[in-house]
């Protein structure tokens, strides 16, 4: 999740404000750049406890042991929660200890997938001086709710005592969730809509090729994806598929009026979190929030406010793809590739819209609500996912071709696709090769799922 924006003092009166904001993320093709998140889980080798902030093999040490390689420390109320440096990467923590890196903006996917080598091989580093080990699945394996230790961040404290009150699963959510995204631009109004969305009608298809949480507290759940479905009830207020999208007159606005009635969640002032939770932005602009009667917001505050959405797929000033979940290096490399040569291609784009431009919604909603368990057995209009997704990768794949960025051995980026195009051929995902595992070598056991899929 995200560090809290920088504040900006000039207030905001207007609506138009917040949509020129958005509209201001258009930028010619040139300077179109990739960025890509990845949460990883910490946990303990003698116990695959996940460890708590304090101590000296906690979250804070192994913080502070990566200050080694040059990161810079962001701290808050006394503690380091999270790590910058020069190029605009982040590291930055989740509610329950996960450890997320967010990337620079980078050109090419292989500068990505370097990026990630390089992240992981630092934290391998600290972790294994601390004794503990980084696991790269989707949904906490092992542990309970009450097993898992808070991270000291002002901002979680006010979600933590907010989501009970809207769904049942926004602490599973906060705790025992690790996803991978990517962040891609658009040129235009027009061409933002267009991959809105591909992107929503496609997401499901990214949460079945990525789909490896199939256990909840040491046994199988009946899903494939427990992460994706642990965001069917979070809060309707501000998760989905966002049917809107795909209304006539879709642009910039609609969407800052739908983030206008997302409910608050905090004003960050002075370095803490003040508590607004459930209070409104269209008040706050008229000087009339309740935890800040008198004031107006900043555009900072619109930006925290934009975070607080957990839709499949978010707008801020690039779109955010959200639908996978978290995995070992090869699919953090194979994210933003498969989006990439989607969304990057208008060739690709083209034809992924012709695909699903069709699809009503409850075609869209109903893909949503089976993929969690069903992954690419899931259908639409009697279509498996696992047909449409050989489909789609060969769209991906071409446009990365026609993108042409090679590396040092003349490569172009599409040599990332192929863990997926397995996965698509096989129709086999790695929750289903878990769940193998589980009932066969494993013995009905998940620990050896933190030692098999440590990176």
């Amino acid at each position: 999740m995200s560090a809290p924006a920088k504040p900006s003092s000039e207030p905001i009166t207007s609506k138009r404000q917040l949509v020129e904001h958005l509209e201001s993320g258009c930028k010619p093709d040139s300077a179109w750049r990739i960025g890509t998140e990845h949460e990883k889980f910490v946990y303990a080798l003698d116990d695959l406890r996940p460890p708590p902030y304090e101590g000296e093999r906690g979250i804070g040490a192994l913080l502070d042991g990566l200050t080694r390689f040059g990161w810079q420390p962001v701290a808050e109320g006394g503690h380091v929660i999270a790590l910058t440096d020069a190029t605009g990467a982040s590291v930055t923590l989740e509610p329950g200890g996960q450890l997320e890196l967010s990337g620079a903006p980078l050109e090419t996917i292989h500068q990505v997938c370097q990026e990630t080598y390089t992240h992981l091989k630092q934290v391998k580093q600290v972790a294994a001086r601390l004794k503990v080990g980084i696991l790269g699945v989707g949904f906490q394996p092992k542990w309970r709710r009450e097993d898992i230790p808070w991270m000291p961040k002002g901002r979680y404290a006010i979600m933590r005592d907010y989501m009970p009150k809207r769904g049942t699963k926004g602490l599973d959510m906060m705790l025992r969730t690790c996803t991978v995204q990517v962040n891609l631009d658009h040129s235009s109004e027009a061409d933002m809509v267009k991959k809105f969305r591909v992107s929503l009608a496609l997401q499901p298809l990214a949460t079945a090729l990525f789909a490896s949480s199939p256990f909840v507290e040491g046994k199988p759940s009946g899903l494939l994806s427990g992460r994706s479905d642990v965001w069917t009830d979070t809060d309707p207020d501000r998760c989905g598929m966002l049917p809107f999208v795909f209304e006539d007159g879709f642009g910039f606005e609609r969407y800052v009026d739908w983030m206008l009635d997302v409910p608050m969640y905090f004003v960050y002032r002075d370095g803490r979190y003040i508590d607004a939770s459930g209070q409104s932005f269209r008040d706050f602009m008229a000087g009339r929030l309740p935890a800040l009667p008198g004031e107006l917001p900043t555009i900072g505050d619109w930006n925290d406010h934009l975070t607080t959405a957990f839709p499949e797929v978010r707008l801020k000033k690039y779109l955010e793809m959200r639908g996978a979940d978290g995995g070992p290096w090869r699919r953090i490399c194979a994210l933003p590739a498969f989006w990439v040569g989607l969304l990057y291609d208008q060739g690709a784009l083209d034809a992924a819209w012709d695909l699903v431009k069709d699809w009503t919604l409850p075609e869209r909603e109903a893909l949503r609500a089976d993929v969690p368990r069903l992954g690419l057995k899931a259908s639409v209009r009697g279509r498996s996912l696992q047909d449409i997704g050989i489909e789609v990768l060969a769209l991906s794949a071409e446009g990365l071709r026609r993108r042409h960025r090679l590396n040092d051995s003349g490569r172009d980026e599409s040599i990332f696709l192929e863990t997926l195009m397995a996965i698509a051929q096989s129709g086999r995902t790695a929750a289903e090769e878990m769940l193998e595992s589980y009932h066969g070598r494993w013995q009905g056991s998940v620990d050896p799922l933190f030692a098999e899929y440590a990176y």
